[in-house]
């Protein structure tokens, strides 16, 4: 008997949950800012209590639910019209790489680290920050990148030039990060710290600890940003 009550209230629960999100709008399914997974969280969470207290009536979980639907809608109401209150709610966007050069400070700010930096370039399918324009971090968690102009006016090169110099899976290869050299990374294309050295004396930088980050693409290209 107590399975049977169960599963329906499952079934019950499944489909208000369904409605509630269909409710909130799209955009919660593609999408969540901080204030609506605390909300999507919160309903969920409320759905398995009832669900796993078959004894307590539906009402005791859908009032919840509907109250916090119904401050959903509300504050997505006025935050259409104030942006302001829009920004409070949601974030704003933060600018991560300005015209290749990368944004420490909004990094600390945001605890956006070089690994999840790199990773969401990649999604981009960009091997070198230098050729970044704009790269801004949206309250999603999503990185919007604008590849520079130069970048796009570039010619098309024949296959000779275009053809890897280096194989490796992970693209861009993190050669220093912190200042703190990915010997790891040197041995993947083997090379060593004191061709590292060399190629960064090339560029004026005398010591390692100068670099908070430096990549390899597969070009061969070396991308330095010294610490500030």
């Amino acid at each position: 008997m107590e399975l049977t009550a169960i599963t329906i209230r499952t079934l019950l629960m499944y489909l208000f949950v369904f409605l509630i999100l269909r409710l909130m709008g799209k955009r919660e399914i593609g999408k969540l800012s901080v204030f609506d997974l605390v909300i999507s969280i919160m309903i969920a969470e409320i759905a398995v209590i009832a669900i796993e207290a078959p004894s307590r009536p539906l009402l005791y979980a859908a009032a919840p639910m509907a109250v916090l639907v119904a401050v959903q809608l509300i504050v997505s109401t006025l935050t259409l019209k104030n942006r302001r209150l829009r920004l409070w709610f949601e974030g704003k966007p933060s600018v991560i790489i300005s015209k290749g050069n990368l944004n420490w400070k909004e990094m600390k700010k945001q605890r956006y680290s070089l690994d999840d930096l790199m990773m969401q370039l990649r999604e981009n399918r960009i091997d070198h920050v230098a050729d970044v324009e704009l790269a801004v971090l949206e309250s999603s968690g999503k990185l919007s990148v604008i590849m520079s102009d130069k970048h796009k006016r570039e010619s098309p090169l024949s296959a000779e030039e275009t053809k890897p110099k280096i194989q490796y899976g992970l693209l861009p290869l993190p050669l220093i990060m912190d200042g703190l050299v990915q010997d790891d990374s040197l041995e993947r294309i083997g090379k060593n710290r004191f061709w590292l050295r060399q190629e960064l004396r090339r560029e004026g930088v005398k010591t390692f600890k100068q670099v908070a980050f430096c990549t390899l693409d597969h070009k061969g290209r070396l991308y330095i940003n010294r610490r500030t």
